[in-house]
């Protein structure tokens, strides 16, 4: 029969050759196969990445603590009226400069002008009868030297030309000081500065000291108010940062000036010199940050990051050796150039700046 065995040499029985190809056959196939998926599922290599690296690690920077700061000068100096009467002129408005001793008002009174005239009438009779008692003290002297008169008249004419003397001198005091009242309405700058409030319109009747105009008095300041328990931190010559408000921009620093020895509601007051105070106007809000020790923070150079609509990234190489942007949450650092990284990368990450657009 066909499907019966052939015998072999050795008596045994063996299968057909047509069975031996096709399982060689089978085998080289699977082989074939194998070989091909583990070609398909081998990676190919990711291109290296080029441009500066940099490890994210924790480093020590300053705990900096904002505090507020108005600009002001050292002392505020009041142009007051000195007499009663009615402000018949105002020179000045908010903002104007002036120097000591110019006249930014003038008060009037005309009570005063009357009484002047008045004290110009009673000089002019005090000085009438000054001169008639000079003259009758010369024609006694002449009648004395004669031997027409005693000497009894002659000092009696005397004592009446002294007393007319000091009628007019009297009378001209009298008037001077009249006069000076008048020149006193006349409201004067104290001191060179600028003015900040002049808010009493002319027509306006004043009182004596009344306030006509307030200026500022002395340098300008940064006037910082820090709670009681950071008042250690407040020595004269130290060196105190301002904040910023954009990430990366480099700080100014302003130099501790005086230190108030008194405590206002838990407060200390302290007095900063920083350059540019006397450009802006006074009264505006400035940040300032109190050192307050050190403390670990993750901080990378400003380089590394790239900012767009409104939003902050790094590049953080990954695990396949590729790059994925980050969304990151930046603070000002201690330092030019330096970004402290709030969220968004962690410890051991490693950046790669970002290169030139194409």
């Amino acid at each position: 029969m066909s499907g019966t065995p052939l015998p072999g040499p050795d008596g045994g029985k063996r299968e057909p050759d047509m069975r031996r190809v096709a399982a060689g056959l089978a085998a080289c196939a699977l082989l074939a196969v194998a070989a091909c998926g583990e070609r398909s599922h081998t990676a190919s290599p990711a291109p290296a990445v080029a441009g500066e690296r940099f490890v994210v690690r924790l480093t020590q920077t300053p705990e900096l603590k904002p505090v507020a700061a108005t600009v002001t000068s050292r002392d505020q100096a009041e142009a007051r009226a000195r007499i009663a009467g009615t402000l018949v002129r105002l020179n000045v408005k908010e903002g104007d400069f002036v120097r000591r001793g110019q006249v930014i008002g003038v008060v009037s009174d005309p009570r005063l002008g009357l009484e002047t005239r008045a004290y110009d009438a009673q000089v002019g009779a005090a000085a009438a009868q000054a001169v008639n008692a000079r003259a009758e003290l010369a024609r006694t002297q002449d009648l004395y030297e004669h031997g027409v008169y005693a000497k009894a008249r002659l000092d009696q004419v005397k004592a009446q030309a002294s007393a007319a003397a000091g009628a007019l001198g009297a009378a001209q005091a009298q008037r001077g000081a009249s006069a000076e009242m008048a020149a006193q309405g006349a409201v004067l700058a104290p001191a060179d500065g600028r003015v900040l409030h002049a808010d009493v319109p002319a027509g306006s009747v004043v009182m004596p000291g009344q306030s006509i105009a307030t200026l500022t008095a002395g340098p300008t300041v940064l006037r910082i108010e820090a709670p009681e328990a950071d008042s250690s931190l407040l020595k004269v010559g130290e060196h105190v940062e301002l904040a910023t408000s954009e990430p990366g921009q480099v700080a100014a620093t302003a130099t501790v000036l005086q230190v108030y020895p008194s405590v206002t509601a838990g407060k200390v007051m302290a007095d900063l010199d920083a350059p540019g105070l006397s450009e802006g106007p006074i009264g505006r809000r400035i940040a300032v940050r109190l050192a307050l020790g050190d403390r670990a923070a993750i901080v990378i150079p400003a380089r590394f990051v790239v900012s767009r609509s409104g939003v902050d990234y790094v590049r953080v190489l990954n695990a396949g050796g590729g790059l994925d942007e980050v969304p990151v949450q930046l603070a000002a650092g201690a330092a030019a150039g330096r970004l402290e990284v709030l969220s968004g990368v962690s410890v051991g990450d490693t950046l790669v700046a970002p290169g030139p657009q194409p």
